[in-house]
């Protein structure tokens, strides 16, 4: 039976404070259990139904208990549960700019909406890139959220918070990347030469890219919205615009059929 005190503790971990406070989050689903659990992160409880644990293998080494149905409800943050929960330590990587020499890396500032982060994500997860980088006033990766849209591609993509400022002159003085930006007057992404090294800045959901780092852009590129020489919808969803730039990205290197 789980108690008082755990049911506490894993329903503080929907709130940015107490995940911090405990240094832990929660995942929900069996997709998303699967590939934590066979993660480097470290578990501190499973919660699941005996419907799961009957069908599933735990490592003696990963403490769990099993719960009820109602107990389920009672602990989850979804509205239709499912029939586990993974509790697991945040861990403390330190981001280390220099390692983004010879990659593709996503910067996003002031990203806000936990469904959109997390299919970014998994849209970075898809197209092989392992960095994100985003403003410290972005929403939060541990946010259950986040974690329920990334449908696990957290555990294969590092996302790290960082000025963006610091970034940028770090790059400019000793990385030398070039960075692209995705602004509304900028080139056709569909007919521009792209670096497979780069840094691709993308901007606020409803704001876009502050001002401030335009100075940093060296290349503006765009996904045009008019077809036939007429206007389609005039904005994007960032997660849709993420996928297709990160498309264009990767279309001259060699992926297997």
């Amino acid at each position: 039976m789980i108690s008082n005190k755990q049911v506490k503790l894993i329903t503080s971990l929907q709130v940015k404070k107490y995940r911090h406070e405990h240094n832990k989050f929660l995942a929900e689903g069996e997709k998303i259990a699967e590939i934590l659990l066979n993660s480097s992160y470290k578990i501190d409880t499973v919660y699941a139904t005996n419907e799961w644990l009957s069908k599933n293998k735990i490592p003696n080494s990963i403490q769990y208990l099993e719960v009820t149905e109602k107990e389920l409800v009672r602990i989850s943050g979804l509205k239709t549960p499912q029939n586990i929960i993974v509790v697991a330590d945040i861990p403390e990587i330190e981001f280390n700019p220099h390692l983004l020499k010879n990659s593709l890396a996503l910067l996003f500032d002031e990203i806000k909406d936990p469904g959109n982060f997390g299919s970014i994500i998994r849209v970075a997860d898809w197209f092989g890139i392992k960095s994100i980088i985003c403003s410290s006033d972005s929403v939060d990766l541990y946010n259950p959220k986040v974690i329920q849209a990334t449908m696990g591609s957290f555990c294969n993509v590092n996302v790290h918070y960082y000025p963006l400022k610091d970034l940028f002159e770090i790059n400019k003085h000793e990385l030398h990347l070039p960075v692209y930006g995705t602004i509304l007057d900028g080139e056709n992404i569909h007919q521009t030469k792209l670096e497979n090294s780069a840094l691709i800045l993308f901007g606020n959901e409803s704001k876009g890219i502050d001002s401030v780092y335009e100075q940093y852009i060296t290349k503006k590129i765009k996904i045009p919205s008019i077809v036939n020489g007429n206007q389609t919808a005039d904005s994007l969803n960032i997660a849709i615009a993420t996928g297709i730039v990160c498309a264009e990205f990767r279309r001259d290197l060699p992926f297997k059929k």
